[in-house]
């Protein structure tokens, strides 16, 4: 376990190193940072003292080193669009995101499970018909639609809940249902497929033939051999919602988060705010992913991880 674990972490640092230099090098050529800093109307001296104050007027790698030194240390500077610490608006704004991610993707794993093992027990029949109905409707739907979508109805046709922002737990309503909506169904269907083949395995027979009981059989024994394949999607759900999935539902809804900061930062020629989401974020998604290998190896000591 311990070689592993090493093992992943210089794997980690590798790749946080590769998205630093990546985010380094857009940052740079997509403009001068000074020039999308300061106002037309900014003249020569403040432009050079600016560049002065921000380290931009050194050469391209000593600002790199020293990009990778705050890097390390968590230190972006302050944000040009809001003139506050980068580092302490992604502390703001991180919680927003995970709250999202509960809701949404959470919802959706813990409703895939039984969606998915009731379909398989009876397969061909009306509720697996259904759930497999409404699982290709999900993966078929742009999720942009359907956030206007439940917007025009839920808002402004029936007046239930808020358009936009975020507040009570009605604002989430809406935002968690159009993030959920693509998962559940991806998760739900490889709990079907999982499942199915699972039941037809011939230890299920026998357990059938010994009295053993149909819940017993899904729980307790179907269900431990499906966790694996089941934890690695519901992985990817929530790394590729940190990684950015999530921009399109926080941009729909005006949701303050990650995803919607970012594209603010975009907007708004902020690449010292921008930077400090991306790299932190790499920072979390590869501790995310060793702690789910480490859980896996739980799961089931049969897989080799070092």
């Amino acid at each position: 376990m311990t070689k592993f674990l090493l093992h992943r972490l210089w794997q980690g640092f590798i790749v946080v190193i590769v998205v630093t230099t990546v985010v380094f090098v857009i940052t740079r050529l997509v403009g001068n940072p000074v020039d999308m800093a300061l106002p037309l109307s900014a003249t020569d001296a403040q432009r050079a003292e600016f560049a002065r104050q921000t380290g931009l007027d050194r050469p391209i790698f000593e600002q790199f080193v020293t990009f990778v030194g705050e890097a390390v240390s968590l230190q972006f500077g302050d944000s040009l669009w809001q003139r506050r610490p980068a580092m302490a608006i992604f502390w703001e704004v991180l919680p927003n995101t995970l709250i999202l991610l509960l809701a949404g993707i959470g919802g959706a794993i813990v409703a895939s499970l039984f969606l998915g093992i009731f379909a398989a027990v009876r397969p061909g029949g009306l509720l697996d018909r259904a759930v497999t109905t409404v699982a290709l409707v999900g993966l078929s739907l742009p999720q942009f639609w359907v956030g206007l979508m439940l917007i025009m109805f839920f808002a402004v046709i029936m007046k239930v809940l808020p358009t936009s922002g975020m507040g009570g737990p009605a604002y989430l309503v809406m935002p968690a249902l159009t993030l959920a909506l693509p998962s559940l169904a991806r998760l739900t269907m490889l709990v079907r497929s999982s499942m199915i083949d699972e039941l037809n395995k011939q230890y299920v027979k026998t357990a059938r033939v010994k009295g053993m009981s149909q819940s017993s059989i899904l729980f307790r024994h179907a269900l431990r051999n499906i966790l694996v394949p089941f934890l690695t999607l519901c992985g990817w759900e929530l790394t590729y919602g940190l990684a950015g999935f999530t921009v399109v539902v926080e941009s729909v809804f005006a949701w303050p988060g990650l995803g919607y900061t970012a594209m603010q930062a975009i907007q708004r020629n902020d690449p010292f705010l921008l930077q400090a989401i991306v790299i932190c974020i790499s920072f979390i998604i590869v501790i995310f992913n060793i702690g789910l290998d480490v859980l896996f190896k739980l799961i089931d000591p049969r897989i080799k991880i070092g």
